[in-house]
């Protein structure tokens, strides 16, 4: 495992020391890199050692930073979370390949993004479908599911509710309504023939209470499909966390774009994980991609709250709001066949 940094265990200075920024970007670009850049690296490493760690069996808590410990944070790799598992196996591939099938399936469990409402579809209606899919009767089994209460929306990130902009009075309704929308205009198909994922990304982008943060998650998540095959170095869309966690970093973009910072970062992985002296296992050869940067800088906006209250972002949040609990259901894992890793993926560590 990773020894933690001792600078980021401890209490940090109110203000942080200028002569402690690394320099590495000078000769590179104009960006002046903080020292919480230092950390993104750390964080990245040390939460892939857990992955690992918890994948062998190993007891919890996996590391000795007590960050990690105390708080929750996804995976360096985005496909490596417990909700896009499931998504991937048991959403995308669970059934019918059709690509109208797999892009209403795909985006009908992200518009809630919570395992136990797709279970419960699934207890209602069977195989969830298209071809024997009805408005009313998904509709009025979630609105029970509220009244009753039951949570049906992840708490990952935030679905904007549309406001009046479809006429549903309810916020699943307007997102049922939509999903409908969509396959009614052939959105499956236009997205088969997309020659990038920024054509991807601009075909959901078009749709009402979709979001550039909305429509790049769904391009990521039917990228993991048959649907459409774009490499994830190809294309990136920062979220509101990922951007607060590059100011975070970076006291001066100097002129770069939040997008061109993720980039330079994905690009010089190796090099920062040497400079720094630190152990990185990827994901059985596959390196860091964009998306999976995007999410880092998200996670170590969060990570820094702690390691470093001197640093501010965009919004200026100081606390963490999800604490780590332990979920003894093991995950058994398994990734896009197009990435080519599943069979070096020893039978041995599939669970954990």
């Amino acid at each position: 495992m990773h020894q933690p940094k001792l600078g980021l265990l401890q209490k940090e200075p109110a203000v942080r020391p200028r002569d402690r920024a690394p320099t590495l970007f000078s000769g590179l670009a104009p960006a002046r890199p903080t020292e919480v850049y230092d950390t993104f690296w750390y964080f990245a490493a040390e939460r892939q050692a857990v992955f690992f760690e918890r994948l062998k069996g190993r007891p919890y808590p996996w590391t000795e930073d007590p960050i990690l410990k105390r708080y929750k944070f996804t995976n360096a790799y985005r496909a490596s979370d417990r909700v896009s598992q499931y998504l991937i196996q048991n959403v995308i591939y669970g059934g019918d390949q059709d690509a109208r099938e797999v892009f209403f399936r795909t985006i009908l469990f992200k518009i809630f993004n919570r395992i136990g409402t797709w279970e419960m579809l699934e207890e209602e209606f069977g195989c969830v479908s298209y071809a024997d899919y009805s408005f009313e009767e998904y509709d009025a089994l979630l609105t029970r599911a509220i009244e009753s209460g039951r949570r049906i929306f992840s708490a990952a990130y935030i679905m904007p509710s549309g406001g009046k902009r479809i006429g549903r009075p309810r916020k699943h309704s307007r997102y049922l309504e939509l999903l409908g929308w969509m396959m009614e205009d052939g959105l499956p198909e236009s997205l088969t023939e997309a020659r990038n994922m920024r054509e991807a990304f601009e075909l959901l982008r078009g749709y009402p209470m979709i979001g550039d943060f909305l429509a790049y998650q769904y391009a990521t998540d039917l990228n993991y499909s048959e649907i459409t095959d774009f490499g994830e170095m190809e294309f990136v869309m920062p979220g509101p966390g990922a951007r607060n966690g590059i100011h975070k970093c970076f006291e001066d973009l100097g002129g770069l774009s939040e997008v061109d910072i993720i980039k330079v970062v994905a690009e010089r992985q190796e090099e920062e994980f040497e400079r720094l002296g630190l152990e990185f296992e990827s994901l059985w050869g596959r390196p860091l991609q964009l998306i999976d940067c995007q999410n880092l800088f998200c996670e170590v906006d969060k990570y820094a709250r702690v390691a470093h209250p001197y640093a501010r972002g965009v919004t200026h949040r100081m606390r963490i709001k999800q604490t780590y609990s332990f979920n003894p259901e093991p995950v058994s894992y398994w990734y896009p066949p197009k990435w080519g890793i599943n069979h070096l993926i020893p039978r041995s560590e599939t669970e954990a």
